[in-house]
């Protein structure tokens, strides 16, 4: 999974536009910006020491490079995620993802009969900044659950605020830790990856919600969806993909198949989409089964004008039900940027479509087998127009 060259989060940058019509034609979902609480639309229109010394090493002689190689090598996949949520530089992206963090504070802050006086789990707590609404909101006690070593900032952060009396903070694996209490009023987290599903923290959330969440508790978010959509991207599929038919004279496709592989993380810009947009799969986190979020889903895309289709362009919708008015966002190009931004599918193929023609075919999703925190895509697609016939399964893997 790459980004574009230069690639930034740019959540604070782009202009708006909250409001789906595949889904929720008829529904307002509240959206509010930073600068603005009026109600508007975010959704768019688609809707131990390895070798078992006990004496320490801190002879100056030893090369420091054989320790780490040693450590490296007895790090597991999952070490490896929760080492890149230690440093501060991915919370700061987040915080600053202003259609993120703006939502839950207001989902928090706008629903306060849902907080006041209730026991809250904050899973994947991070800087701890959704644990400080709840308690600002005035829930009873939060308790916040982060593995990495951003929990040792969140306890400081916690502490400066004051609020050490209402937010506990846990360091450790959900699926490891015990807490304080039996049951827990309300889940809240911010588990979603790219492509919704990268990553895997919904298990975790599916298993806190398993073992701690009362009857009739709420999850924050509680619905998600992903859609799927075709875009024209002649230029940039040119520069990744294609360039590798002939690097200074030299065949060098085999990096091709490759990079076709690897889906590409970064804003599509609105006027590439050349079809509808599909809804793939929705998701109710309250009472979905761990096993469903690997599934396979049709889809049938429609082409809007005469055009070409290089890539596939999948997205994800958020939404909280459980507040007093439906309040959500949307990750599509038609939205506000976010930090999780689109995902791209390049294909193989480069169709031409007609107006009023269908690719169709079907998605796969599942985890990976090796690491679950990967996912695993099959693609299988065609196209019977005019002026192209195809017909292909193609393989991605977001690692």
């Amino acid at each position: 999974m790459v980004r574009r060259k230069g690639s930034k989060s740019d959540a604070n940058q782009s202009s708006s536009s909250f409001g789906s019509s595949h889904q929720l034609q008829n529904t307002k979902i509240r959206f509010e910006d930073p600068e603005d609480t009026t109600e508007s639309s975010n959704l768019d229109d688609s809707m131990s020491d390895p070798d078992g010394h006990d004496k320490p090493i801190d002879d100056p002689a030893c090369d420091p490079e054989d320790v780490s190689i040693v450590q490296d090598d007895d790090k597991t996949s999952a070490d490896y995620y929760f080492d890149s949520y230690s440093h501060f530089g991915i919370h700061e992206e987040m915080l600053k993802d202003v259609v993120r963090t703006k939502t839950y504070q207001n989902v928090i802050y706008q629903n306060k009969f849902l907080f006041k006086n209730k026991v809250v789990l904050d899973v994947g707590a991070g800087t701890g900044i959704l644990s400080l609404f709840c308690a600002k909101a005035g829930a009873e006690h939060v308790y916040a659950v982060e593995c990495s070593q951003m929990a040792d900032m969140a306890k400081e952060i916690v502490e400066a605020n004051g609020y050490s009396n209402v937010i506990t903070v846990l360091k450790g694996k959900v699926e490891e830790i015990e807490l304080p209490v039996s049951k827990v009023d309300i889940i809240i987290s911010e588990w979603m990856g790219y492509f919704l599903l990268f990553e895997n923290m919904l298990n975790t959330v599916l298993y806190a919600r398993d073992k701690w969440l009362v009857e009739d508790g709420v999850v924050l978010p509680d619905k998600t969806s992903l859609y799927l959509t075709a875009i024209e991207d002649a230029e940039y599929k040119d520069d990744k993909i294609e360039f590798w038919n002939n690097v200074y004279g030299f065949d060098m496709s085999c990096i091709k198949k490759q990079a076709l592989m690897e889906p590409l993380v970064d804003t599509v810009d609105q006027n590439q989409i050349v079809t509808n947009c599909q809804l793939l799969k929705t998701m109710d986190i309250s009472k979905m089964a761990p096993g469903d979020a690997s599934f396979t889903a049709p889809f049938k895309l429609v082409a809007e004008r005469d055009d070409y289709i290089h890539a596939l362009v999948a997205y994800f919708d958020v939404s909280f039900t459980k507040c007093h008015k439906l309040t959500g966002f949307s990750t599509g190009p038609r939205s506000r940027v976010t930090h999780w931004k689109q995902t791209v599918l390049y294909l193989e193929d480069v169709l031409t479509i007609c107006e009023g023609e269908t690719l169709v075919g079907n998605m796969s999703v599942a985890q990976n087998k090796k690491n679950p925190r990967d996912v695993d895509i099959m693609l299988k697609y065609s196209l019977n127009g005019r002026r192209c016939v195809v017909s292909r399964i193609q393989y991605y893997k977001m690692r």
